[in-house]
């Protein structure tokens, strides 16, 4: 009698991050290459095509392969210098790519603002997710039991901020049996601001409802101090102590019982401008009766940007833990010169945030792949496919018009990532003379 052969091991299960390597280019994708149409992401990479020669039509957003690795290693490196725990936030950037990279780096987890960005997370493996706002929507809390359900090393923690939203959130998860209780973390707001409780009274409300739910569990407070009005150092820092007041309150009056031995309690906050400050606050938060996860969120910081962020990063405030570099540049190319001191370029509102700020011209590069600074130039405003320009003298050689030409291509500089991620869906990452080594694929 034969022998039945002895089975191996188990195939393991295919890399979600890794098959995006396997996606089709296709015109689904802006303003890549036409003749690379139906290769797939991992073999257009592999060519090593020049943004500028191979093919690649305008506008075209790029991002430094030197700029967003050293961004990510430099917050990784503050954080682990003073003890805090990291949930970048995803939906500035909603790449896996960018996630694994981060989860890599040492991050806890990976922060979202609603539901379905969380279930993009979900798709690609990330296991720890910071859901940074209110959820009351029933189909979504029941995703999230059944994804707790069929494995409870999945975690979520969610914001509550009233009474009637964690009574909406108990009835809607007591339909999903065999599910963990959800994690919840009280939010703090601020007076004229966005979500979160504006009183200790009401926080202590909140964490007496969510103690009288089985299917909830507190486990800490959070909040943004981004939404501090007229913020600055003093301004944020008092927010600050009136959010780790709160954890040491709650925490006396029993509210995190619920934690097992050697969980945590969880105090977050902390984007993109600010993370200086909640550093130091957070090293002075009072001894609770359980260890303590300080959670940082940023997530602007991942590209950082030539406007809003770059004028608030902390390290202008403390150079010596590290610096930022804008990552972005958005291409453009001048197609109208029809008045003396006026321009054109082919980008727009479709392609460029522009809600803190209008690009700003960095570099222009003509037909025969010569460089120049962009003095004397200046964006004014933006339609939905064109930029204004406006060309003074000392642009350039060539008098009154200051030598912008009609086919030269323009580099522009952007302000807040947040709202440049969700243009692109698929975008270059380039070397520092245009080469494209990798692509990001992000999820809008």
């Amino acid at each position: 009698m034969t022998a039945e052969p002895t089975p191996g091991p188990p195939a393991p299960a295919p890399d979600p991050v890794a098959a995006l390597a396997g996606e089709r280019v296709d015109h689904r994708f802006k303003s890549m290459p036409p003749d690379a149409a139906g290769l797939t992401v991992g073999e257009l990479a592999a060519q090593r095509r020049s943004v500028f020669t191979g093919g690649f039509t305008t506008p075209l957003l790029t991002l430094s392969a030197d700029a967003l690795e050293h961004n990510l290693r430099h917050l990784a490196e503050f954080c682990a210098r003073h003890g805090l725990a990291f949930a970048p936030h995803g939906k500035t950037s909603m790449s896996p790519q960018l996630f694994r990279r981060q989860l890599d780096l040492g991050a806890w987890g990976v922060t979202v603002a609603v539901p379905w960005q969380a279930r993009v997370c979900r798709a690609f493996g990330v296991r720890r997710i910071f859901l940074a706002n209110e959820v009351v929507d029933a189909a979504a809390l029941r995703w999230m039991a059944g994804e707790r359900a069929a494995d409870p090393g999945v975690r979520f923690v969610c914001y509550v901020d009233s009474v009637r939203g964690v009574e909406l959130m108990d009835a809607a998860l007591g339909t999903v049996p065999g599910a963990p209780p959800l994690d919840v973390v009280v939010e703090l707001g601020v007076p004229g601001g966005r979500t979160g409780v504006r009183s200790a009274g009401q926080a202590a409300r909140v964490a007496e409802a969510v103690a009288a739910s089985a299917a909830l569990r507190l486990v800490g407070v959070a909040g943004y101090e981004g939404e501090v009005p007229d913020a600055d150092a003093g301004r944020v820092r008092a927010w600050l102590r009136s959010l780790t007041a709160l954890a040491a309150r709650l925490d006396a009056a029993g509210r995190f019982a619920s934690l097992g031995a050697g969980e945590e309690i969880v105090v977050s906050a902390g984007g993109s401008a600010w993370f200086d400050v909640v550093a130091e606050e957070f090293a002075a938060l009072p001894e609770l009766s359980r260890p303590v996860l300080r959670l940082l969120r940023s997530g602007a910081y991942v590209s950082h940007d030539d406007g809003h962020y770059r004028r608030l990063t902390p390290f202008n405030r403390v150079p010596g833990e590290g610096s930022l570099r804008p990552a972005f540049r958005l291409w453009a190319q001048v197609v109208s010169r029809p008045e003396p001191h006026l321009a054109f370029l082919n980008a727009g509102k479709r392609d460029a945030s522009y809600d803190l700020g209008l690009p700003q011209p960095v570099a222009v590069r003509a037909p025969d792949g010569t460089e120049r600074g962009a003095a004397g130039l200046e964006v004014v405003k933006l339609s939905d496919q064109h930029t204004f320009v406006t060309v003074g003298p000392e642009a350039g050689p060539g008098g009154a018009d200051g030598g912008l030409e009609v086919g030269d291509w323009v580099a522009l500089g952007l302000s807040h990532p947040c709202t440049v991620f969700d243009r692109w869906q698929l975008i270059p990452v380039t070397g520092a003379d245009g080469t494209v080594t990798d692509l990001v694929r992000t999820f809008f």
